[in-house]
């Protein structure tokens, strides 16, 4: 299911344009302004619902922090566990960590190792606010296939298409955004 343009172009409007930040040339797309707007954001989780109810999915896991929101709503609404994969030293149990890098270094997610109740092949939904360069995507997708699980699939509600994080992406699970940017 494809979202109407109508619907679309409600969500899209929803979405704050903050510029220069954190930095300087940077547009940050802040989603808080989505988030409280009950008509957009409505519209997305009820898209979701449709496109993801088919998909035979046992969880959600959701990127720390922003992939937390979108990701329990919708595993709610589908009736299945949501999961969380979080910046290294966050969790209080047993995790299984990727690396993936940076600009200027590396950094870490986490994933509890019975995240999936050790149930092997669970199906699993990879979702976030957003992907840019794709590193942190990649590597949540890494975990949940290092756990014995499958990643069925990663959303975002917004895809910055140059930044080549899709494309990266796809190499490892199918990649679906709301919302292409430029």
């Amino acid at each position: 299911m494809s979202l109407s343009e109508q619907d679309r172009r409600i969500i899209e409007n929803a979405i704050r344009d903050i510029p220069d930040f954190p930095k300087p040339g940077i547009v940050f797309k802040d989603i808080t302004t989505l988030l409280n707007d009950k008509e957009a954001f409505g519209i997305l989780m009820n898209h979701l619902h449709v496109r993801y109810g088919g998909h035979a999915l046992d969880y959600v896991a959701g990127i720390d922090a922003r992939g937390f929101i979108f990701g329990a709503a919708l595993a709610q609404m589908l009736g299945i566990g949501f999961v969380p994969i979080r910046k290294k030293g966050k969790l209080p149990y047993t995790t299984v960590s990727e690396k993936y890098a940076l600009e200027y270094g590396v950094d870490e997610v986490e994933i509890h190792i019975d995240a999936f109740g050790g149930k092997n092949g669970a199906r699993v939904l990879l979702i976030d606010d957003l992907i840019a360069t794709g590193g942190t995507a990649v590597a949540a997708a890494n975990l949940i296939e290092k756990i014995g699980a499958e990643c069925v699939e990663a959303c975002f509600i917004l895809g910055l298409e140059a930044l080549g994080g899709i494309e990266k992406l796809t190499e490892v699970t199918p990649v679906y955004a709301v919302i292409g940017v430029d």
